[in-house]
């Protein structure tokens, strides 16, 4: 089966990426983190909430770690945090900063958008299949 993997096949997988990193934790206050430690909501909707986020993350880990492994997790986090280093040498970003944090969230992200895509951009590539990806 031909794979037709494009950007905006990335984008989907790092936009709902964005979406669970910032339900668990932003600095807004409309986090799960915010809601249970203010107790914002009952607690079976608490605990919902959580399985939910929980499901998310596992699924999300999961491909990222089979896909990148942990070298490639630590070299795109590496990447990244580069990236970051030179901004705060340039003053264009302050450590501490709400900036800094957002940057943060989006950082893990990132590595978790290109985890989840991870085998399809190296398919297409390379042109190599993972094992997982070939039918028997």
């Amino acid at each position: 089966m031909a794979s037709h993997f494009q950007f905006s096949n990335f984008a989907i997988r790092f936009f709902i990426a964005l979406v669970l990193v910032f339900l668990t934790f932003n600095p807004s206050g409309y986090s799960f983190y915010h809601w249970t430690t203010l107790q914002t909501f009952a607690l079976p909707v608490l605990v919902l909430m959580g399985v939910v986020l929980m499901i998310g993350w596992v699924i999300f880990l999961r491909a990222t770690l089979r896909s990148l492994g942990a070298i490639g997790i630590i070299l795109a986090a590496a990447l990244f945090a580069c990236m970051a280093w030179v901004a705060i040498y340039y003053d264009m970003l302050i450590i501490g900063s709400t900036l800094f944090v957002y940057l943060i969230l989006v950082i893990v992200s990132a590595v978790l958008g290109i985890g989840m895509s991870w085998s399809h951009i190296r398919r297409r590539m390379s042109g190599q299949a993972d094992m997982d990806d070939v039918d028997q």
